[in-house]
C-alpha cells in the first residue's frame, strides 16, 4: 500500500514538475478564451492569470480595429456596363467566443458579404449613379451589411467604396462626356 501511495506521489509530482502552473497575461487590446477539458469555458478580460496546461488552454484574440481591402470585384451595373470596384472596411471584434469558435474564419466570412452587399448595391444601380454618388454607395454597404456582420462576433466601423474603374473603352468614351461638358460649360 505504501509503493501504491508513493508512486501516485511521484507521479503526481512528475506531472506538476513537467506541466507546472504557467502564467499568462492579457494585454488591454486582447482577450483570452478559456478552454478546459476541450470546451470553452470563458472570456478573460485583460490581467493576469495563472492556469495549469495539462488541464487548461488559453488562446489570445486580438480585438483592435482591423482594416480589410478586398481587391477589385467585377460587377455589372443596372445599365449592362461592367465595373470593377474595390471596397475597403474597417471592424473590430465584439465577441471572441462568436468570431473564433462559432464562425470557420471571421476575415473570409467579413470579405464574402462586402461582396455580396457591393454586387447587390452596384447591380440594382446605373453606371452613373454609382459614380457620382460614392458616398451614398459607401452608406448602402454599412447598412446592408452591419447586422449580418454582428453574427460573426464583429463590428462594422466602416465601409468604403475605395476604387471604381472603368473598362478601357469606356473610360475614353466618359473621358470625351466630361470633356465634351466643360467645353460646353466654356462656351
Amino acid at each position: 500500500m505504501e509503493y501504491v501511495i508513493t508512486a501516485i506521489i511521484v507521479v503526481g509530482l512528475a506531472v506538476f514538475l513537467r506541466f507546472g502552473i504557467k502564467r499568462i497575461a492579457i494585454f488591454e487590446y486582447e482577450r483570452g478564451l478559456k478552454y478546459a477539458g476541450g470546451k470553452f469555458d470563458i472570456v478573460l478580460e485583460p490581467g493576469q492569470y495563472w492556469y495549469i496546461p495539462f488541464f487548461v488552454m488559453i488562446q489570445k484574440v486580438d480585438v483592435r480595429p482591423r482594416f480589410a481591402s478586398i481587391t477589385g470585384q467585377e460587377v455589372l451595373s443596372s445599365d449592362g456596363v461592367t465595373l470593377k470596384v474595390s471596397p475597403a472596411a474597417s471592424f473590430e471584434i465584439v465577441d471572441p467566443n462568436t468570431a473564433v469558435n462559432k464562425v470557420n474564419n471571421f476575415h473570409e466570412a467579413l470579405y464574402i458579404e462586402l461582396q455580396l452587399a457591393l454586387r447587390e448595391i452596384v447591380g440594382a444601380s446605373e453606371i452613373e449613379t454609382v459614380l457620382n454618388n460614392r458616398g451614398e454607395l459607401s452608406e448602402k454597404l454599412v447598412e446592408m451589411t452591419k447586422d449580418k456582420v454582428k453574427e460573426f462576433g464583429l463590428r462594422l466601423i466602416s465601409a468604403d467604396v475605395k476604387d471604381i474603374m472603368l473598362p478601357g473603352k469606356l473610360k475614353e468614351i466618359f473621358a470625351r462626356v466630361v470633356n465634351a461638358r466643360q467645353e460646353g460649360l466654356a462656351a
